[in-house]
Parts: structure tokens; sequence; C-alpha cells
């Protein structure tokens, strides 16, 4: 189901039962997406965020196996549009996210950012929230796009 609530917000909804349908709705967003691009990951452990980054990294040719960046922080992957792979679960804040170099990397990279429900006054006004629950049939995304990039974006993926 794909809603438009102005010209600058548009929401797709759709159930995935399997991991890989999870993938599948991520690359068909990373199809739409162009450098610059935000996607904002929110959802509870094990939900499919990483699941989904790794069909998003598909459908922009990223390279490189995608794996949690938890540990690590943030990954780059080079491809047709390069990503950065973020992890914000054990940021402190906005300035945290500012020293990793995010805001440098958004004009060359599509920016995926796991666990952005924890630090909310860091995300950018033009960004992908992409929302994962579990169903009694498997997992319910919610992709919003917000500002005229990113709802673009989520808009193209009705095509």
């Amino acid at each position: 189901m794909v809603a438009s609530h102005g010209p600058h917000f548009a929401e797709l909804i759709a159930d995935a039962v399997s991991a890989e349908e999870t993938q599948a709705l991520g690359r068909r967003l990373g199809e739409a997406l162009e450098p610059g691009a935000f996607v904002a990951l929110i959802g509870p452990l094990g939900a499919g965020k990483t699941t989904f980054v790794q069909g998003l990294a598909e459908g922009i040719s990223a390279e490189g196996a995608i794996t949690s960046p938890t540990f690590v922080l943030m990954r780059l992957h080079r491809g047709r549009v390069p990503l950065a792979h973020a992890d914000a679960y054990r940021l402190a804040g906005a300035t945290d996210l500012v020293e990793l170099g995010i805001e440098e990397l958004r004009g060359e990279c599509v920016v995926a950012l796991e666990w952005a429900d924890t630090i909310p006054d860091a995300l950018p006004d033009d960004r992908i929230e992409v929302r994962i629950e579990y169903t009694d049939e498997g997992r319910r995304l919610d992709m919003r796009g917000r500002g005229p990039c990113s709802a673009e974006a989520v808009g193209r993926m009705r095509q």
C-alpha cells in the first residue's frame, strides 16, 4: 500500500513473511535511491534491519558482505552508489554521529542508519524512515519518505 500525504511525504507499508521478502523490499528501495539518501531504520532487536540493508545494498550495487555494524559503528561499501552502513545503538547523540563523519559522506553515499530512533535529534529532515515490526505472519515494514528527495524515492517504489 502506498499513500501520499502531500508533496513531501510518501508512505509504503508492506508485509514480509521471510528474510528473502525483507531483502527484496530493501532491494526495491535501493534501486530508487541516489547518493545523498538517508535511510533511518527502526525496529526491535532481530526485526530485520540488517537483512533489509542487505537488500538495499544489492539495489544500489554496493560491494562486500553486509553485516551488522553494531561493534564497529560504521562500514563503508563501494559500488554504483557507495553505502555507509552505521549503527546508532551505542551512540550518545548527534555529536557522536557527526564524529563518525556521516554528514560528509551523505553527498556521495546512501546512508543506512540502524537504531535511528535512539538519536532522533540527529536525523536529517529529508529521510526515509523504515519501521520494522513483528506480526503474527512475519514482519511489517512501514517506509516513510519525509522531504522532497525521500518522498520521491518511496513513491518510485510503486513502479
